[in-house]
C-alpha cells in the first residue's frame, strides 16, 4: 500500500498529470510492504517513508527536486540490503523509473522506528516517526458521499506508484508534520490518496 500526504489542495492535480496548486509541492509518502520478496528475501510489514519536494510538473519540467528517506529500523540486514536497492532503483521496475523522472537530490537516509496504520475499509490511514515526520488522513466525506463508501479514481494520469495499479482512495489529511533533513512544515485540510500497489522487476518478484 502507498499513500502520500501533500501540500496541495483536494484533489492533488499531480496526480492528474497537473502543475501542483501552488507550483511547488511537498509532503510525506509511505510505501508498506503487505506481502512481498526480493530474491529470496521476505519483506512482508515493512515500511518505507520518503520526505519530498519540488517545483513545476513532477510529470514534465520541474526543478529543485529533493528527497529524503526512511527505512524500516525492524528490517535484518538482508531485508536493509533490499529495500536499498528496490527504492534506490538498482532492481529496476516502476521505482527505477520514478527515480530517473524525479531525478531529485537526496538530503538523507536512515533506519527509524515507523509506525503506519491503514484501516482494512480505508477509512483513514496514518504514518509517524517520532519527532521526524507524521501523517495521518481520514477519507474523504462529504454531504453526498454514501455510508462507508470510499471517493475512487480509476486510470490516474499521474499515480505515483506507477500505471495499472487499482483505484486510489481519496482522503483529507487532518495533521501532517515534518522536521528532518531540511524539510520543515506543520499543516492539515490538504490533499492525501491511498493506493494499493504491486511491482515486480528483473531482480525482484
Amino acid at each position: 500500500m502507498w499513500f502520500d500526504a501533500c501540500k496541495c489542495t483536494i484533489p492533488c492535480p499531480c496526480s492528474f498529470a497537473q502543475p501542483p496548486t501552488y507550483g511547488d509541492c511537498d509532503g510525506v509518502l509511505l510505501w508498506h510492504v503487505r506481502e512481498g520478496r526480493y530474491g529470496e528475501t521476505r519483506l512482508d510489514g515493512l515500511n518505507v517513508v520518503m520526505l519530498a519536494s519540488f517545483v513545476g510538473n513532477v510529470w514534465g519540467d520541474h526543478s529543485d527536486a529533493y528527497g529524503a528517506v526512511f527505512l524500516d529500523e525492524r528490517a535484518d540486514e538482508a531485508q536493509r540490503g533490499a529495500l536499498q536497492m528496490i527504492f534506490g532503483g538498482q532492481a529496476g521496475g516502476w521505482p527505477a523509473q520514478f527515480n530517473e523522472m524525479f531525478g531529485g537530490e537526496m538530503r538523507g537516509m536512515e533506519f527509524a522506528a515507523i509506525d503506519a496504520s491503514i484501516a482494512e475499509d480505508y477509512s483513514d490511514w496514518s504514518v509517524s516517526i517520532p519527532g521526524k515526520a507524521t501523517a495521518r488522513v481520514e477519507a474523504l466525506t462529504g454531504p453526498t458521499s454514501g455510508s462507508g463508501a470510499r471517493v475512487e479514481v480509476h486510470n490516474l494520469p499521474g499515480a505515483e506508484v506507477g500505471p495499472g495499479q487499482p483505484p486510489a482512495v481519496w482522503g483529507r489529511v487532518t495533521e501532517e508534520s515534518a522536521d528532518a533533513f531540511g524539510f520543515r512544515w506543520e499543516r492539515s485540510g490538504n490533499s492525501s490518496k491511498l493506493i494499493p500497489f504491486e511491482w515486480s522487476g528483473p531482480d525482484a518478484a
